[in-house]
């Protein structure tokens, strides 16, 4: 199963919930996909729950960057909430963990923005 994206708005922050596998391919193009559709709409500050994510490869972690980067460079904030172990253990030996905002509460999360 590739990723599934679900987006809903809480004030005015973007939460995205991703469900399954951010691979090589379509997982990596949805997600780039859903990232510059939201940019390109004015949404700024996202909220990106890994909660349900089974599996992240390089390309995956390629495709975080390219969000935070695509959302940076619009002026907005891509943080992420709920990492799984595995995504956790990627992102600081890759040491990404210096550069995200990860938070394990979405009420904190969500009020990191304000």
């Amino acid at each position: 199963m590739s990723v599934k994206l679900t987006t809903r708005q809480v004030g005015d922050v973007t939460v995205i919930d991703a469900a399954g596998r951010i691979t090589l391919g379509e997982g990596s193009s949805t997600f780039r996909d859903s990232i510059k559709d939201l940019t390109t709409k004015g949404h700024k500050k996202v909220l990106l729950n890994l909660a349900d994510v089974s599996y992240i490869d390089s390309s995956g972690i390629g495709e975080l960057v390219s969000g935070f980067t695509t959302v940076s460079n619009a002026g907005g904030n891509l943080k992420l909430l709920n990492l799984t172990k595995r995504i956790h253990d990627l992102l600081q030996i890759t040491k990404l963990y210096t550069i995200f905002e990860v938070f394990d509460d979405e009420a904190k999360g969500l009020a990191s923005f304000n």
